[in-house]
Protein backbone atom coordinates (compact mmCIF):
# COMPACT_ATOMS: atom_id res chain seq x y z
CA UNK A 1 0.00 0.00 0.00
CA UNK A 2 1.67 3.74 -1.33
CA UNK A 3 1.27 6.63 1.05
CA UNK A 4 1.75 9.73 -0.03
CA UNK A 5 4.72 11.88 1.81
CA UNK A 6 4.05 15.85 3.40
CA UNK A 7 5.84 18.29 4.83
CA UNK A 8 4.76 19.72 8.43
CA UNK A 9 3.39 22.31 5.90
CA UNK A 10 0.69 20.33 5.21
CA UNK A 11 2.01 20.34 1.51
CA UNK A 12 2.37 16.81 -0.39
CA UNK A 13 5.92 16.15 -1.54
CA UNK A 14 5.23 14.80 -4.71
CA UNK A 15 7.08 11.28 -3.14
CA UNK A 16 4.96 8.35 -1.62
CA UNK A 17 6.50 5.64 0.52
CA UNK A 18 5.28 1.74 0.98
CA UNK A 19 3.52 0.73 3.96
CA UNK A 20 4.95 -2.95 4.41
CA UNK A 21 2.42 -5.75 4.17
CA UNK A 22 3.65 -7.86 6.95
CA UNK A 23 3.14 -4.64 9.39
CA UNK A 24 0.24 -3.05 7.99
CA UNK A 25 -1.66 -5.09 5.74
CA UNK A 26 -2.05 -8.16 7.65
CA UNK A 27 -5.58 -9.95 8.51
CA UNK A 28 -6.26 -8.52 11.95
CA UNK A 29 -6.15 -10.54 15.26
CA UNK A 30 -9.05 -9.18 17.02
CA UNK A 31 -8.21 -11.54 19.92
CA UNK A 32 -4.50 -10.75 20.26
CA UNK A 33 -5.71 -7.31 20.30
CA UNK A 34 -7.90 -8.05 22.93
CA UNK A 35 -5.15 -9.43 25.21
CA UNK A 36 -2.37 -6.94 24.37
CA UNK A 37 -4.71 -4.24 25.33
CA UNK A 38 -5.95 -5.83 28.74
CA UNK A 39 -2.13 -6.31 29.63
CA UNK A 40 -1.92 -2.71 29.21
CA UNK A 41 -4.37 -1.78 31.24
CA UNK A 42 -3.63 -4.34 33.95
CA UNK A 43 -0.80 -3.09 34.26
CA UNK A 44 -1.81 0.73 34.30
CA UNK A 45 -3.68 -0.50 37.69
CA UNK A 46 -2.02 0.40 40.74
CA UNK A 47 -3.69 -2.38 43.26
CA UNK A 48 -2.89 -0.27 46.28
CA UNK A 49 -6.44 -1.03 47.68
CA UNK A 50 -5.69 -2.57 51.66
CA UNK A 51 -8.02 -2.52 54.58
CA UNK A 52 -7.37 -3.67 57.52
CA UNK A 53 -7.94 -7.52 59.19
CA UNK A 54 -8.94 -8.32 62.89
CA UNK A 55 -5.42 -8.75 63.72
CA UNK A 56 -3.96 -5.05 62.22
CA UNK A 57 -6.40 -2.97 64.35
CA UNK A 58 -5.59 -1.53 66.96
CA UNK A 59 -8.13 -1.64 69.95
CA UNK A 60 -8.65 -4.12 73.44
CA UNK A 61 -8.56 -7.42 72.82
CA UNK A 62 -10.42 -7.90 76.26
CA UNK A 63 -13.64 -10.06 76.00
CA UNK A 64 -16.67 -8.03 75.46
CA UNK A 65 -19.37 -10.76 77.00
CA UNK A 66 -19.67 -14.23 78.25
CA UNK A 67 -19.28 -17.06 76.23
CA UNK A 68 -23.09 -18.09 76.29
CA UNK A 69 -26.56 -16.75 77.83
CA UNK A 70 -25.53 -13.39 76.23
CA UNK A 71 -28.87 -13.86 73.65
CA UNK A 72 -26.86 -13.61 70.72
CA UNK A 73 -23.75 -14.46 68.38
CA UNK A 74 -20.39 -14.51 69.92
CA UNK A 75 -18.34 -11.73 68.99
CA UNK A 76 -15.00 -11.59 71.42
CA UNK A 77 -13.35 -8.12 71.38
CA UNK A 78 -14.42 -5.04 70.31
CA UNK A 79 -11.89 -5.47 66.92
CA UNK A 80 -14.84 -8.03 65.46
CA UNK A 81 -15.92 -7.26 62.05
CA UNK A 82 -19.66 -7.81 62.94
CA UNK A 83 -19.32 -4.60 65.07
CA UNK A 84 -19.55 -0.91 64.28
CA UNK A 85 -15.76 0.15 63.52
CA UNK A 86 -14.27 -3.52 63.51
CA UNK A 87 -11.94 -4.86 61.18
CA UNK A 88 -12.99 -6.27 57.66
CA UNK A 89 -13.29 -10.01 56.50
CA UNK A 90 -11.38 -10.67 53.34
CA UNK A 91 -10.53 -7.15 52.48
CA UNK A 92 -8.21 -6.21 49.41
CA UNK A 93 -4.97 -6.17 49.79
CA UNK A 94 -2.35 -4.90 47.67
CA UNK A 95 -1.64 -6.84 44.31
CA UNK A 96 -0.13 -6.81 41.60
CA UNK A 97 -2.52 -6.92 38.14
CA UNK A 98 -0.30 -7.44 35.61
CA UNK A 99 0.21 -10.74 33.69
CA UNK A 100 2.81 -12.06 30.83
CA UNK A 101 1.80 -11.89 27.49
CA UNK A 102 4.37 -13.78 25.05
CA UNK A 103 6.92 -11.61 22.52
CA UNK A 104 4.82 -12.55 19.84
CA UNK A 105 1.47 -12.63 20.74
CA UNK A 106 2.08 -8.68 21.24
CA UNK A 107 3.76 -8.22 18.04
CA UNK A 108 0.82 -9.99 16.55
CA UNK A 109 -1.26 -7.70 18.77
CA UNK A 110 0.41 -4.41 17.33
CA UNK A 111 0.69 -5.17 13.64
CA UNK A 112 -2.97 -5.79 13.88
CA UNK A 113 -3.80 -2.70 15.11
CA UNK A 114 -1.60 -0.86 12.27
CA UNK A 115 -3.30 -2.94 9.51
CA UNK A 116 -6.33 -1.59 11.05
CA UNK A 117 -5.27 1.89 10.75
CA UNK A 118 -4.11 1.54 7.06
CA UNK A 119 -7.41 0.15 6.27
CA UNK A 120 -9.05 3.16 7.50
CA UNK A 121 -6.32 5.53 5.65
CA UNK A 122 -5.88 7.23 9.41
CA UNK A 123 -2.00 6.80 8.68
CA UNK A 124 0.11 9.98 7.50
CA UNK A 125 3.25 10.09 6.59
CA UNK A 126 5.64 13.41 7.14
CA UNK A 127 9.04 14.39 6.52
CA UNK A 128 11.50 14.03 8.92
CA UNK A 129 11.30 17.19 11.04
CA UNK A 130 12.04 18.72 14.46
CA UNK A 131 11.69 22.22 15.97
CA UNK A 132 14.03 25.11 17.08
CA UNK A 133 12.94 25.46 20.47
CA UNK A 134 9.90 23.66 22.27
CA UNK A 135 6.93 25.77 21.37
CA UNK A 136 2.70 24.71 21.60
CA UNK A 137 1.77 27.33 19.18
CA UNK A 138 4.15 25.64 16.17
CA UNK A 139 2.92 22.32 16.85
CA UNK A 140 -0.72 23.36 17.09
CA UNK A 141 -0.30 24.61 13.43
CA UNK A 142 1.23 21.55 12.37
CA UNK A 143 -1.48 19.94 13.22
CA UNK A 144 -3.41 22.36 11.20
CA UNK A 145 -1.49 22.02 8.54
CA UNK A 146 -2.41 18.41 8.20
CA UNK A 147 -5.85 18.10 9.24
CA UNK A 148 -5.76 16.30 12.30
CA UNK A 149 -6.18 19.26 14.38
CA UNK A 150 -9.46 18.04 15.49
CA UNK A 151 -8.92 14.57 16.29
CA UNK A 152 -7.18 12.05 18.46
CA UNK A 153 -3.42 12.12 17.55
CA UNK A 154 -0.58 9.52 17.68
CA UNK A 155 2.45 11.47 16.83
CA UNK A 156 5.73 8.71 16.21
CA UNK A 157 8.99 9.90 16.32
CA UNK A 158 12.35 7.59 15.32
CA UNK A 159 13.60 8.71 19.02
CA UNK A 160 13.46 11.11 21.73
CA UNK A 161 12.79 14.74 20.21
CA UNK A 162 12.48 16.70 23.77
CA UNK A 163 11.70 20.08 21.69
CA UNK A 164 8.37 17.90 20.11
CA UNK A 165 7.68 16.17 23.12
CA UNK A 166 7.59 19.84 24.91
CA UNK A 167 5.46 21.37 22.55
CA UNK A 168 2.85 18.53 22.52
CA UNK A 169 2.61 18.21 26.10
CA UNK A 170 -0.28 19.97 26.81
CA UNK A 171 -2.60 19.24 23.89
CA UNK A 172 -5.20 16.76 25.36
CA UNK A 173 -5.86 14.84 22.27
CA UNK A 174 -2.04 14.60 21.06
CA UNK A 175 0.43 12.23 22.28
CA UNK A 176 3.89 11.40 21.11
CA UNK A 177 5.75 8.39 20.90
CA UNK A 178 8.96 6.66 19.74
CA UNK A 179 8.23 3.89 17.13
CA UNK A 180 10.30 1.32 19.75
CA UNK A 181 7.29 1.77 22.40
CA UNK A 182 4.22 2.19 20.43
CA UNK A 183 1.78 -0.46 22.41
CA UNK A 184 -1.72 -1.21 20.48
CA UNK A 185 -3.70 0.88 23.02
CA UNK A 186 -2.12 4.17 22.19
CA UNK A 187 -2.64 2.96 18.14
CA UNK A 188 -6.28 2.06 18.90
CA UNK A 189 -6.76 5.18 21.14
CA UNK A 190 -6.04 7.10 18.55
CA UNK A 191 -8.07 8.41 15.73
CA UNK A 192 -5.15 9.01 13.60
CA UNK A 193 -1.31 8.41 13.23
CA UNK A 194 0.94 10.76 12.20
CA UNK A 195 4.24 8.97 11.51
CA UNK A 196 7.83 10.47 10.15
CA UNK A 197 9.63 8.36 7.39
CA UNK A 198 12.21 7.13 9.51
CA UNK A 199 9.95 6.51 12.06
CA UNK A 200 8.23 4.29 9.18
CA UNK A 201 11.22 2.54 8.88
CA UNK A 202 11.72 1.75 12.50
CA UNK A 203 8.34 0.22 12.80
CA UNK A 204 8.43 -2.15 10.35
CA UNK A 205 11.77 -2.97 11.59
CA UNK A 206 10.98 -3.64 15.17
CA UNK A 207 8.09 -5.33 14.25
CA UNK A 208 9.32 -7.68 11.29
CA UNK A 209 11.95 -9.61 13.49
Amino acid sequence: MEVSVFNIKGEDTGRKVTLNDSVFGIEPNDHAIYLDVKQYLAAQRQGTAKSKERSEMSGSTRKLGRQKGGGGARRGDINSPVLVGGARVFGPKPRNYSFKLNKKMKALARRSALSYKAQENAIVVVEDFTFEAPKTKTFVETLNNLKVADKKVLFVLPGADKNVYLSARNIQNAKVAIASDINTYGVLNAASMVVTESALSAIESVLNK
